[in-house]
């Protein structure tokens, strides 16, 4: 059903003719009500929350997920990983190879099992956005044997829950690329095969068409899709999808710096999302911001979690906007019909649970304070007003409304974040409400919500100067080492069995075929470390090259780039290679060659780099002897610490260290 605006006349006190809002279940309700979210993902956003000590690590979890206490989400999305470079950072695959199968790597098990834990109720989506590349047989494309790709994505969920106990809610397809209808409709059957009935399928995580159209010109395609999921709708969905009578979702949306304009734009969309729009979830990208802000869309979460390392973090105004729809409502309520737009700028959704409860969201966001990250957004104005609603049918015996409130402010005046109000009285189902610009407000039956809180955390405080990792970890409890941010490749501790001295645990990068890739990965492997403000540094690596001949590792300084666009980093980068040459660059790609020369190094035995950079000078050793020396005229001033590979190769590493010299 459509949502409809409904205004009044009210003759009060006999004296004058005042406007106001009906709120009614009768003639029937609108849809149901599926759930706010937020991504892990798309990709590594993430990385860094893992290695936060505690308790901050579950300080954060709680504003994130625990009911009734912060942004209390309900549902969670993460991305399948495929070993590529999906936006921040590469999430590995459970299946790196066609014979492999391995139900621990990453943090999203972790993550998930968290949310479950703080929430059992909360709804799980999986979404691929790449693909490891034995799966395109040689292309870059997965459709090509949909027999193959329906068996790796089912076999993700069935790993999640033999091996977590997590129950897989919704599947997604190929996170904006193209859909393919024959493989979604194998997807289905290869789901109920295997007794996963109750998946659901969402499609296409990408824009309204074409999949809405080719649902209206596909009877089976239109079976077996239960949600058309579209991203950055800007809160408007098109006559095709509504046609098909399915489940409209922002299923990635907001993507924006959790700032005050980025709190008012998550307070816009979440309410006109469904006035405009119809649609019953909208999903945040990203969860926390977790990850090195000098890579793409830094502090785009809902909070932020970059700093392990001090143990600091901040919650943002994303955090309290999102509790004033969540920590009020449940998926399975159903929003009024009589939603709409108020009369001087903003909007309202009200939604009931069918049972006599009632929760009302008011959002008077300005044009210039609710500005996303995407789409355009046309001018509009805001201005205060007084809202009267009267409440019908069943509603109309409501006496009384709890008051949650928020005041969003880009100036100097001090914003208002989830505050509880006085209640408000409702006389023969009629009460007002003076509403300012920029501000929210949750009208509820309900007698519960809090604005949890922890004792601040520590102070913020840059990546330590001086760090070293020898990956000594018998069993560690991610595949990842602290603080490495993978941008092509994956790095995974490892047990090397067949070293019976100084290197039997190490640090490995695991893939030999470039992936399905869903952005521009760099044809090396390469995972970054540090600060990006770095300039001075001497970082320290052993390494073994396990390709004979072809085979080359690097150490690297001054990494000015990551996310999608790593390929094109520059820095200085100390490689070595199995040939017994080394050389010196200024970009990872290593055409800017700066130096060249004999190194004698051979795969198979371990060597030490060091790489030396202060100013315009740097250097190079190798197993502690002068190898080269020489002027660095060209490039970045700074950057992150990296090491990698060549190619997609074998190769490990071990004995890390860095050292910034801070001037």
């Amino acid at each position: 059903m459509a949502a409809i605006s409904v205004t009044f006349l009210l003759w009060l006190s006999g004296v004058r003719w005042i406007s106001g809002y009906i709120l009614t279940d009768q003639g029937g309700l609108g849809r149901e009500f599926d759930g706010i979210g937020a991504v892990s993902g798309g990709g590594a956003t993430s990385r860094l929350l893992v290695n936060y000590p505690e308790p901050q690590r579950s300080h954060i979890l709680d504003y994130l997920f625990k009911p009734n206490f912060g942004a209390s989400l309900q549902i969670f999305k993460v991305e399948i990983g495929g070993d590529a470079q999906t936006t921040d950072g590469t999430e590995p695959s459970h299946m790196h190879y066609p014979d492999d199968q391995n139900y621990f790597r990453g943090y999203e098990w972790w993550l998930m099992k968290e949310a479950k834990k703080r929430n059992p109720k909360i709804k799980l989506v999986g979404l691929p956005w790449a693909f490891p590349g034995w799966i395109g047989r040689g292309k870059n494309w997965p459709y090509d044997f949909p027999d193959i790709t329906a068996y790796y994505v089912v076999s993700w969920i069935i790993g999640a829950k033999q091996y977590h106990d997590l129950d897989i809610d919704y599947v997604g397809i190929w996170n904006e690329r193209a859909f393919d209808a024959t493989y979604i409709k194998l997807l289905r059957y290869t789901l109920d095969k295997f007794g996963l009935e109750r998946v659901r399928i969402v499609a296409s995580d990408n824009l309204w068409q074409p999949i809405a159209y080719e649902m209206l010109q596909d009877l089976e395609l239109l079976r077996v899709i239960d949600v058309i999921g579209a991203h950055y709708p800007g809160t408007h969905a098109v006559p095709d999808a509504i046609s098909t009578g399915k489940k409209l979702w922002a299923s990635e949306d907001y993507s924006t710096f959790n700032d005050e304009v980025g709190g008012g734009c998550w307070a816009r969309i979440l309410n006109q999302n469904y006035v405009n729009g119809n649609m019953t979830s909208t999903i945040s990208w990203n969860l926390v911001a977790s990850y090195y802000e000098q890579l793409p869309f830094g502090l785009e979460g809902l909070m932020t979690a970059k700093e392990p390392w001090s143990g600091n973090y901040v919650v943002s105004s994303p955090i309290w906007v999102t509790a004033h729809t969540t920590q009020f409502t449940e998926p399975g309520w159903f929003y009024l019909r009589t939603v709409g737009h108020l009369e001087n700028g903003g909007s309202y959704v009200a939604l009931t649970d069918r049972l006599g409860n009632l929760t009302i969201i008011i959002e008077t966001m300005s044009h210039d304070h609710s500005v996303c990250i995407r789409p355009f957004l046309p001018k509009f104005n805001v201005s205060s007003q007084n809202a009267t609603f009267k409440l019908d049918g069943q509603l109309k015996d409501i006496k009384k409304l709890q008051v949650w409130h928020s005041k969003l402010c880009t100036n100097a005046t001090e914003h208002t974040l989830f505050q509880k109000m006085s209640p408000i009285t409702v006389r023969n189902g009629v009460f007002s409400l003076e509403l300012g610009v920029d501000e929210v407000y949750t009208l509820t039956t309900l007698k519960k919500g809090q604005k949890g809180s922890y004792p601040e955390p520590p102070k913020p405080q840059p990546f330590p100067r001086k760090y070293k990792d020898d990956f000594k970890v018998r069993n560690p409890p991610f595949s990842e080492a602290p603080y490495f941010a993978d941008q092509s490749g994956v790095f995974e501790y490892f047990i090397n069995s067949s070293d019976p001295g100084d290197h039997v645990f190490t640090f490995r990068q695991v893939l030999t075929q470039r992936p399905i890739s869903w952005g521009s990965d760099a044809p090396q492997a390469i995972s970054v470390i540090g600060d990006f403000t770095w300039s001075n540094v001497t970082v320290t690596c052993d390494i073994y090259i396990e390709t004979p001949d072809t085979g080359g590792v690097f150490i690297a300084a001054r990494v000015d780039q990551g996310g999608s666009q790593s390929y094109l980093a520059k820095g200085i980068y100390f490689w070595v290679f199995a040939d017994g040459t080394y050389k010196v660059t200024g970009d990872l790609l290593g055409k800017i060659v700066l130096l060249k020369g004999l190194s004698g190094v051979r795969a198979g035995t371990w060597h030490t780099l060091t790489l030396h950079v202060e100013g315009s000078s740097a250097y190079g050793l190798l197993n502690g002897l002068p190898l080269w020396k020489g002027e660095i005229t060209l490039g970045p001033t700074h950057g992150w610490a990296a090491i990698g590979t060549g190619s997609f190769e074998f190769a490990q590493f071990d004995n890390f260290m860095i050292e910034a010299k801070v001037l």
